[in-house]
C-alpha cells in the first residue's frame, strides 16, 4: 500500500458510502481516465467481469468465435464460453511472447473459408510487454473484427507511447491483489466509446431499468465496484508510477545478475516503441546448455521457501479447452517448458534479494 489508501476509505466510512457506487468509483474512474488519455472507464468487480461485458458490447452471443491469446491466463477465455461462443486460440511470436499476427491472420481466414467470421480479437498484453499493436491492428481494421485489448498484466505498459488498453475497441484492466496496483479485486472496462461504457455500468448494476419500481427489461449482472474497494485504488494511483518504476528496477537486478549466463534469456522490449511495466521478470531456462531446467531451478528457490512459478500454460493444452480450434506453432509451449516467473514484488526487501541471490549464485556458479 502506498499509505494513503486508507484516507479514501475511511471518507467511505465517513459518509456512508458502502454500496457499491459512490465518491471514491466516480473518482477513481476519473483517475483512471486521465492517466490513461481515454474518454471514459467503468470500475467493476474483476477484470474477468470487464471482459465479459466487453463481449456482450461487442455483439458476442450463441455459437460465435473469438480469437484469443493462447498463451494467458483463463480468466482470457473463460467468458468467451460465459456467451456460449466458441473460443478460437491463436499461438505467440518470439518477440514479445504475444499473439502472432501471421496465424492470427491465418486464423481469420481459416475460419472465414469455413463460413464463420469471428466477432472479435481477445489479445493479451503478457506480463505486461506489449504486443505487436500495429500489426494485430492493422489486421483488425482490414477484416473488420474488434479489438479488446487485455491489459490485466499491463497498466503502464506502452506502445509508440501510447497506453495500453486504449488501442482497441475495448481495453481490459485487474486490479487483482498480484497486479501492479490493487485494490484487493477489482477490475475496469476502458473504452472511447462513451455510450458503450454507459451501457456497461448500466449491465454491470443488473441492468436495472429507469422506474420508480425495480423494472428490468434485460438481463444484468452485479459487476460494480464498491466505494471501499475504490477508495483502495484511488491511494494506490497516487503511487502507480512508483510501482512500474520498482518493477523495472527488479527486472534490471535480475539482468545484471544472470543476462551474461549463456542458456539464460529474458523477456526483453524489442526497441524503442515498447515499453513494459514489467510486471513480473521472467526467463527461459536452456536446458541444452545449463544441464538442468526450469524445474530444477524452481525447486532450488522452493526449498528455501522462495515462491517462483512457470509460465501460463497454453490454454489450448488445458483439459477444459483442449478441444477448441487452436492455430499453434509450438512457441507458446516452448515458452511453458522452459520459462519461469521470478520474485517481482515490489514490497521485497534487502533480506529479501539477499536471499533469492544467494539461491541464483548457488544454481548458476556466479
Amino acid at each position: 500500500m502506498g499509505g494513503n489508501e486508507i484516507k479514501y476509505v475511511q471518507e467511505a466510512f465517513d459518509t456512508n458510502w458502502i454500496a457499491p457506487l459512490g465518491p471514491n468509483v466516480d473518482n477513481f474512474e476519473k483517475d483512471l481516465a486521465s492517466y490513461l488519455k481515454i474518454n471514459e472507464v467503468a470500475a467493476l468487480s474483476a477484470g474477468t467481469a470487464a471482459l465479459h461485458l466487453a463481449l456482450i458490447l461487442a455483439g458476442v452471443k450463441n455459437d460465435d468465435e473469438v480469437i484469443v491469446s493462447s498463451f494467458t491466463f483463463s480468466a482470457s477465455v473463460n467468458p468467451i464460453v460465459y456467451q456460449c461462443a466458441k473460443p478460437i486460440f491463436v499461438d505467440s511470436e518470439e518477440k514479445t511472447w504475444n499473439m502472432s499476427p501471421e496465424l492470427l491472420e491465418e486464423a481469420i481466414k481459416s475460419r472465414m473459408d469455413k463460413g464463420k467470421k469471428p466477432k472479435a480479437i481477445i489479445v493479451v498484453h503478457l506480463y505486461g510487454m506489449p504486443a505487436q499493436v500495429d500489426k494485430i491492428m492493422g489486421i483488425s481494421k482490414k477484416y473488420e473484427i474488434p479489438v479488446i485489448e487485455d491489459a490485466a498484466e499491463a497498466l503502464g505498459s506502452k506502445f509508440k507511447g501510447t497506453n495500453l488498453g486504449t488501442f482497441g475497441k475495448f481495453g481490459i484492466l485487474s486490479f487483482n491483489g498480484n497486479k501492479i496496483i490493487t485494490t484487493s479485486g477489482g477490475g475496469a472496462l476502458v473504452s472511447d466509446d462513451v455510450e458503450a461504457i454507459k451501457k456497461a455500468r448500466f449491465l454491470a448494476t443488473q441492468a436495472r431499468d429507469n422506474a420508480p419500481h425495480y423494472q428490468h427489461s434485460q438481463i444484468g449482472y452485479n459487476y460494480r465496484m464498491s466505494n471501499i474497494v475504490a477508495g483502495i485504488g484511488r491511494g494506490q494511483m497516487e503511487v502507480l508510477e512508483q510501482r512500474i518504476s520498482k518493477r523495472r528496477e527488479i527486472n534490471l537486478y535480475y539482468r545484471n545478475l544472470l543476462e551474461k549466463i549463456e542458456g539464460v534469456s529474458f523477456l526483453t522490449e524489442p526497441n524503442s516503441d515498447y515499453f513494459s511495466n514489467f510486471w513480473l521478470t521472467t526467463i527461459l531456462i536452456d536446458k541444452n546448455k545449463l544441464g538442468f531446467d526450469r524445474e530444477d531451478l524452481r525447486l532450488a528457490f522452493e526449498r528455501e521457501n522462495i515462491e517462483c512459478r512457470p509460465l501460463w500454460k497454453p490454454m489450448h493444452l488445458q483439459p477444459v479447452f483442449e478441444n477448441y480450434p487452436a492455430y499453434v506453432n509450438g512457441v507458446s509451449e516452448k515458452l511453458f517448458d522452459s520459462g519461469l516467473c521470478l520474485p517481482s514484488g515490489t514490497n521485497m526487501t534487502d533480506t529479501d534479494f539477499e536471499r533469492i541471490e544467494k539461491v541464483l549464485s548457488r544454481v548458476f556458479n556466479l
